[in-house]
């Protein structure tokens, strides 16, 4: 990475880039997985036009070369110069022609899932390719300087009324603090608490744990780490957190990214066991958003993934694409095989008993590592 980490710093700055490929979140994947790396570079002279951090995952038929991390990234755009800098007929060229010829012989095909076509009002370079649509759309709400113009652009008294009773409810068990993590320490406790709450959350609702795997658990704990040195802006833990009786008691975590004026919420959780019934995770995103709109920021991603509370939430949803490229004669079988299964999962997706049952699968299938998992948690 080092060798490109000039140019790919300047191509940081474009706000239209996801903080998912900038320079650091990379660096945190690539020091915590020992997955093979490639970095390819489009350039005009000596001006960079674009670059793609990409990942090979080796299946047993087929060589895949997908931007890194994208299993929990939320939006993916690559890296690219400004939306002048290339005409998209020649990006096209240089994306179905320059890349493959450079992947050849590392990889059969290459995915870029999860790309919008249009961003924050402008279309995206990689929208000139042909593409499937994603299973998930992402939700955003637009923060408008103060938290009572951008309730008004939701049901605001609904909203402050649902937070006043949240806030009578805790009060009864003694109050609570809003807690943004500011040490490195405090950060690292409530990342575990996170995945704590999270795994039995899934358990309960027989799904598969995605936050399982030590390598993932080990690269949020990086990104945690890294963010304190860089205000936050790689993760940053906010949670609600029980005084009195239940002094200390974590009862919701959000972690977020922050990227120029857009901030990205990667993970909630919250404690089902103590309050439940105050809404913690609603009354956390409250205090989340109404500190933003004092901080300069302009727009708040609540992720991929349809939820009722996201919708309750956002005013803009985004729909998301996946781009296949194949690369050799054997990647045109798996480019086929990819969009099939791509077409398939929005199929499962759309019906809730056919969803529930594959996650019952996934989740039997992920059930023998749970020992070993528990084993490295204590």
């Amino acid at each position: 990475m080092g060798a490109v980490e000039t140019e790919w710093r300047v191509l940081d700055e474009n706000g239209q880039n996801s903080l998912h490929q900038s320079f650091d979140w990379c660096a945190a994947w690539q020091k915590t997985h020992e997955s093979q790396t490639l970095f390819v570079r489009g350039a005009r002279g000596r001006r960079t036009l674009f670059i793609l951090p990409l990942e090979i995952d080796r299946g047993r038929l087929f060589r895949t070369a997908r931007l890194i991390g994208s299993d929990h990234s939320n939006l993916n755009t690559g890296l690219f110069a400004d939306e002048d800098a290339m005409p998209p007929t020649e990006l096209v060229s240089v994306l179905t022609c320059g890349v493959k010829r450079q992947l050849r012989g590392f990889a059969d095909i290459v995915t870029l899932d999860k790309t919008p076509e249009t961003w924050r009002g402008k279309v995206h370079p990689l929208a000139a390719l042909p593409a499937l649509q994603n299973a998930d759309s992402s939700f955003q709400l637009p923060l408008l300087g103060n938290i009572e113009r951008t309730l008004a652009q939701l049901n605001a008294k609904r909203r402050r009324r649902k937070m006043r009773i949240s806030e009578r409810r805790l009060a009864a068990l003694g109050g609570y603090d809003y807690v943004v993590a500011r040490e490195t320490s405090e950060a690292r406790a409530l990342l575990d608490t996170f995945f704590q709450q999270k795994a039995a959350r899934f358990e309960a609702h027989g799904l598969p744990d995605v936050f399982q795997d030590t390598d993932t658990r080990a690269f949020f704990h990086q990104l945690a780490k890294s963010g304190q040195a860089a205000d936050g802006k790689l993760l940053e833990l906010n949670a609600l957190r029980l005084k009195d009786e239940h002094e200390g008691r974590v009862l919701a975590i959000a972690g977020l990214s922050r990227k120029g004026d857009h901030v990205i919420c990667q993970f909630g959780s919250i404690d089902e066991e103590v309050a439940a019934n105050s809404s913690p995770g609603e009354l956390l995103f409250y205090r989340i958003i109404e500190r933003l709109c004092s901080e300069g920021v302009a727009l708040f991603d609540f992720g991929i993934g349809d939820q009722p509370y996201k919708r309750s939430w956002c005013t803009i949803e985004t729909s998301l694409r996946d781009i296949v490229l194949p690369v050799t004669l054997r990647g045109h079988l798996a480019a086929n095989l990819h969009r099939a299964a791509m077409l398939t999962k929005r199929m499962i997706k759309a019906n809730k008993a056919s969803y529930a049952f594959v996650q019952r699968l996934r989740q039997r299938r992920q059930s023998p590592l749970k020992p070993a998992a528990a084993a490295e948690e204590h």
